[in-house]
């Protein structure tokens, strides 16, 4: 299946920014209709009722150098 990239941003933020970007899409995503936004860009999203979601924490080792990054990853996957 193709993928399409609909919306992505990436930055640098402090944690406590990054918590209140997490609690608004939070209380977006109880009302069903997520707003993405970064930059100029904007997109918005209908979740349905019961969609699958995915923690995922992983550790990469950088084979050259040895440093170790983390990613904490929230997913929210579902068909139409």
């Amino acid at each position: 299946m193709p993928e399409e990239r609909l919306f992505k941003t990436e930055e640098a933020r402090p944690r406590a920014e990054i918590a209140d970007v997490l609690a608004t899409a939070a209380e977006q995503l109880e009302g069903g209709t997520v707003v993405l936004g970064g930059g100029s860009e904007t997109r918005e999203v209908d979740v349905p009722e019961s969609p699958r979601f995915e923690v995922e924490l992983e550790r990469l080792t950088d084979s050259e150098t040895g440093e170790q990054r983390y990613e904490l990853e929230y997913e929210i996957r579902w068909t139409e």
